[in-house]
C-alpha cells in the first residue's frame, strides 16, 4: 500500500490517510465508511491499514481472521486484556449494585484506604471522576483556588487532556487548539537540550524561572506547575534522575504547586517505583491518576495533600456521578489484587530491562537511531540521524512492525519516537516475540 499521502498528514502520530481507504480490504472499507458516516468530528484510525479487533488477553489482541498481535502499545488495559480478575470483580458488581458517593459505601472507603497506602505521606485525600482529562480538570482547578493564581507551566508538547480547560494547556494537540494567554511552555527534560557546560538541574530549574517571570510580567500568577513524570508526549523522558527538586523549588517559591501527572507514568509503569514522581525525588501537592486504574472501566483519581484541597471542598461543591461509583471502583480494586497476588512491578522492571537491552542492541551502530531511552515498559526509539528527526522513516518502522502483528505508535513534537507502551501483562515470551520482530523490520529500516 502507497504510504506518500499518509507520511503528509500532519498532527496525530501514525495517522491512518482516508485517501487510500479505496485500498483497503473491502470489508474493513466498509466498517470505516459506516464509521465516517456517523461519528463525530475529531475522530482518527492509526496505522496505514487499520485494524479490527474482536478479542485479547494478557498483551495480545486477536482479529476478526483469529491472527494473534503482540499489543506493545495499549497502557489502558495494565494488567491485561480481558483479565479474569478484573472481569468477575466487575460482572459480580454489575451484578449486585452500583451506587455513588452520595451513599455510604464501604468497598469505596476500602479502595481509597488501599489506593492512597501506595503513596508518600502526605499525600492522603482522594477524589474519583471518570477519565484523566477530569481528573486534570479538577486538579487545575484546586490549585488555581489554593494559590489564587493561574498561571500555568507544562512541558513543550505535553498532553493532559481534553477538556476546555484542560486542552489549554495540552500544546500536543496542535495550532487548532491555541494555548491560554495564562499557559507557559517549558523543555521536556532532554540533557541535549542544555547549553554546554550547563547540568540538566541548571537548566530546568532557569526554564521554570523564566516562565514564572514571563507569566508574571503580564500580570499572571502562578498556579501549577504540571509534569507527566514520563514526559510521554514529547518525546518519552525518564531519565536522568535528580534534576526535578529545582523545579518544584522554584514553583513553591512562586506560590504555585506541583501537580504530577501520573496517567502515563503511575501504576509501575517505569518499574522501579508505584509512581513515576518518586523516581524523580519529589512529593508533589497534587497527583492525577487515569486511565490504567480500572483496567479500562472509567475511573479516575486526584490525589491530594490535605492542607491543599481542604480550603475547596469547604467553599465548593464537588459531585461527580460516576465518580466513585461502585462498578469502577469494584474495577480499580480488582487491579490492585492483580499487583500484589502477580507481583506486576517485579515483572515490569525485568522485562522493561530486557526489552531496552534487546533494542540497544538491535539499534547499535545504526546511522537512523538516535537514541534509546525510556524506564519499566515504556521505552522510545528515537528515530533520526545528524540531530534530524525522521518521522517518514519511523512511520515506515510503525507500519511494518503493524503487517508482522506487532502494535506500536509514535510519539514527539516530531512524531519520530517510537512509543512502546505494552500492557503490564507483558511477559519475557511477549519480550522475545517483540525483539525477534524489531531486529527483522529494523535489517530493512534501520
Amino acid at each position: 500500500m502507497t504510504s506518500t499521502v499518509s507520511r503528509a498528514v500532519a498532527g496525530y502520530p501514525n495517522r491512518f490517510d482516508p485517501a487510500v481507504l479505496g485500498e483497503l480490504p473491502e470489508s474493513l472499507r466498509e466498517t470505516i465508511r459506516r464509521r465516517d458516516a456517523v461519528l463525530g468530528p475529531g475522530y482518527t484510525l492509526i496505522y496505514r491499514e487499520p485494524v479490527e479487533f474482536v478479542a485479547g488477553h494478557g498483551a495480545h489482541l486477536i482479529d476478526r481472521d483469529g491472527h494473534d498481535y503482540l499489543d506493545a502499545y495499549n497502557n489502558v488495559p495494565c494488567v491485561g486484556h480481558a483479565h479474569p480478575h478484573v472481569a468477575e470483580a466487575v460482572a459480580r458488581q454489575v451484578a449486585t449494585v452500583n451506587t455513588n458517593t452520595r451513599y455510604v459505601e464501604e468497598s469505596l472507603v476500602a479502595y481509597a484506604e488501599r489506593l492512597l497506602a501506595t503513596f508518600p505521606e502526605g499525600l492522603s485525600r482522594l477524589s474519583l471522576a471518570c477519565s484523566g482529562s477530569e481528573a486534570n480538570d479538577l486538579a487545575v482547578r484546586v490549585a488555581k483556588f489554593h494559590t489564587g493564581g493561574t498561571g500555568i507551566i507544562v512541558t513543550r508538547w505535553a498532553y493532559h487532556g481534553i477538556t476546555s480547560e484542560v486542552a489549554s494547556f495540552s500544546p500536543t494537540l496542535g495550532a487548532g487548539s491555541p494555548l491560554g494567554p495564562n499557559v507557559r511552555v517549558v523543555d521536556p527534560p532532554d540533557p541535549r537540550l542544555a547549553a554546554p557546560g550547563v547540568s540538566l538541574a541548571e537548566h530546568m530549574r532557569a526554564q521554570v524561572r523564566a516562565a514564572i517571570d514571563d507569566l508574571e510580567r503580564h500580570g499572571f500568577r502562578l498556579a501549577a506547575l504540571i509534569t507527566d513524570s514520563a514526559y510521554s508526549s514529547d518525546g518519552i523522558f525518564t531519565d536522568p534522575v535528580g534534576y526535578f527538586p529545582g523545579m518544584v523549588e522554584e514553583v513553591r517559591a512562586a506560590g504555585g504547586v506541583h501537580i504530577a501527572d501520573e496517567v502515563q507514568a503511575g501504576f509501575a509503569r517505569l518499574g522501579e517505583t508505584m509512581w513515576g514522581f518518586e523516581r524523580h525525588l519529589v512529593l508533589p501537592d497534587i497527583v492525577t491518576l487515569g486511565k490504567p486504574m480500572g483496567n479500562g472501566m472509567p475511573i479516575s483519581g486526584v490525589v491530594f495533600r490535605p492542607e491543599v484541597s481542604a480550603e475547596f471542598g469547604r467553599s465548593v461543591r464537588y459531585f461527580n456521578t460516576f465518580g466513585g461509583s461502585s462498578i469502577p471502583v469494584a474495577a480499580g480494586a480488582a487491579v490492585l489484587d492483580v499487583f500484589e497476588e502477580e507481583n506486576v512491578r517485579q515483572r515490569v522492571l525485568e522485562n522493561g530491562t530486557a526489552l531496552r537491552k534487546g533494542l540497544e542492541e538491535i539499534t547499535r551502530g545504526s546511522a537512523h537511531v538516535a537514541e534509546v531511552r525510556g524506564s519499566g515498559l515504556y521505552v522510545g526509539v528515537e528515530i533520526g540521524g545528524d540531530g534530524e528527526p525522521d518521522r517518514a522513516r519511523a512511520e515506515d518502522v510503525i507500519n511494518d512492525l503493524r503487517d508482522r502483528r506487532v502494535l506500536i505508535s509514535g510519539t514527539g513534537q516530531a512524531a519520530n519516537v517510537l512509543k512502546i507502551r505494552p500492557p503490564l501483562a507483558f511477559t519475557a515470551a511477549d519480550v522475545t516475540r517483540f525483539l525477534e520482530t524489531f531486529a527483522e523490520v529494523a535489517k530493512v529500516r534501520l
